[in-house]
């Protein structure tokens, strides 16, 4: 698997295999201010939200490479999601960087960083 082929499944893959994608040293910063450091951490975020938000829907877009070798790979990307919380339609989007590490055959998400705000993916 390729990086570009490992970030889509990690966009659409359910949750308990999303986890399993994630670096255990990983460090999570999200757009509402709070950060997660370590698997254990992180993935204690991703349920709480899988919680809270009823039919999320997440996707990806405008991605960029910035970097890749045959042991990390570093990208941009505009994101999106939509659900309900607390009974009542949800949405947000923003910026995200994403950082991937090879460890063995496999990549891991070693960082994902997501902000608000908005970015050119055209970076010339």
């Amino acid at each position: 698997m390729n990086p570009e082929q490992f970030l889509k499944e990690y966009e659409t893959s359910d949750l308990e295999h999303t986890i399993g994608m994630i670096a255990e040293d990983a460090v999570y910063w999200f757009s509402d201010g709070t950060h997660h450091v370590g698997k254990q951490e992180v993935e204690a975020a991703f349920r709480h939200n899988f919680e809270s938000i009823q039919d999320e829907k997440y996707s990806l877009h405008d991605v960029k490479w910035i970097l890749q070798t045959e042991d990390a790979a570093v990208c941009i990307f505009r994101f999106a999601w939509s659900g309900i919380v607390r009974g009542e339609p949800a949405s947000g989007e923003g910026r995200g960087t994403a950082v991937l590490k090879r460890e063995g055959d496999s990549w891991r998400m070693a960082h994902e960083h997501l902000s608000k705000g908005e970015h050119s993916a055209n970076l010339g």
